[in-house]
C-alpha cells in the first residue's frame, strides 16, 4: 500500500521536469493525478500513460499558468474528474534570467503572473474541493532565500513571494485542516537548468554535494509532505538544495 492510496492530486506544470517527477511519484504512492500543461500535449500524454500504467487514474489539462481564468477552470475540471482533491502542487513556473538593467518588463510581469499569481489563483480555486487533511505544496526555490549570483533578481523575487503567500495560507487554512508548505529545490537537472548547461560549473561550485538534484529527489520530498508523515508541517519552507544555501 502507498502512503497516498485513495487520494486525488493536481500538479500544475506536470508535463516535464520536476512536475512530471512529482506526478509520477504521487501516483506511485497511490494517488490519482491530474496535471496541467501549456504547450506540450505529447509530453503530457507520456506522463498520463506512465501514471495509468501504475493502475491509477490520470488526466492532462491544457492551461496557461499566466491565464488566471484557465488556471481556475483547470482546478475545477481536475476535481470533477477525480472526485475532489486532497493535494494541490503548485509547480508551474518560468525562469527569467537577466540583469536588472536589461530584463524586459514583459518578462518580469509574466514571471509574477505565472510564478505568483497562478499560485494564489490555483490555491483559491482548490479550496472549493480540498478535503480536511488536504495539502497545498508550492514549488519554490533556494533562490527565494539567497541569491548567490547576478541576473536572478526577478526569479528570486517571485519565489520569495511564494514563501510569503504560503505562510499566510498556512494561517488561513489551518483551521480547515489544510496545510501549506513550500518545497524549495536548488539546482535541479531539468530543461530549464540542465546539469551540463552553461551555468553548471558556477552552480556546482556552491553545492555541498557536488551535483545537481535529480527531479526525483524533489518529488520524494513532495511525497513526504503530502503523505501522513507530513501531517504536522505547515507554514514551512523545506529546502532541497544539496547544501547550496548552507
Amino acid at each position: 500500500m502507498g502512503t497516498l492510496d485513495g487520494k486525488a492530486a493536481l500538479v500544475t506544470g506536470g508535463s516535464r521536469g520536476i512536475g512530471a517527477a512529482i506526478a509520477h511519484r504521487l501516483a506511485a504512492e497511490g494517488a490519482d493525478v491530474a496535471i496541467t500543461y501549456e504547450r506540450s500535449a505529447e509530453r503530457a500524454k507520456t506522463v498520463v500513460d506512465a501514471i495509468t500504467g501504475l493502475g491509477r487514474t490520470a488526466l492532462a489539462l491544457r492551461a496557461d499558468a499566466a491565464d488566471a481564468a484557465a488556471v481556475a477552470a483547470a482546478v475545477d475540471r481536475a476535481a470533477a474528474a477525480l472526485g475532489g482533491l486532497d493535494v494541490l502542487v503548485n509547480n508551474a513556473g518560468v525562469f527569467p534570467v537577466g540583469p536588472v538593467a536589461d530584463l524586459p518588463l514583459v518578462e518580469f510581469d509574466r514571471a509574477f503572473a505565472v510564478n505568483v499569481r497562478a499560485v494564489f489563483v490555483a490555491t483559491q480555486a482548490a479550496l472549493r474541493h480540498l478535503r480536511p487533511g488536504g495539502r497545498v505544496v508550492h514549488i519554490g526555490s533556494n533562490l527565494g532565500e539567497r541569491v548567490p549570483r547576478p541576473a536572478l533578481s526577478a526569479y528570486a523575487a517571485t519565489k520569495a513571494a511564494v514563501a510569503g503567500l504560503s505562510r499566510g495560507f498556512a494561517r488561513d487554512l489551518g483551521p480547515r485542516g489544510i496545510a501549506s508548505v513550500v518545497v524549495a529545490p536548488g539546482p535541479t537537472d531539468t530543461d530549464m537548468n540542465p546539469a551540463d548547461g552553461p551555468r553548471a560549473a558556477d552552480v556546482l561550485a556552491l553545492s555541498a554535494v557536488g551535483r545537481h538534484a535529480d527531479p526525483a529527489d524533489v518529488a520524494a520530498t513532495v511525497a513526504h509532505v503530502a503523505g501522513p508523515a507530513g501531517a504536522f508541517l505547515t507554514g514551512s519552507v523545506v529546502t532541497v538544495d544539496g547544501g547550496v544555501n548552507a
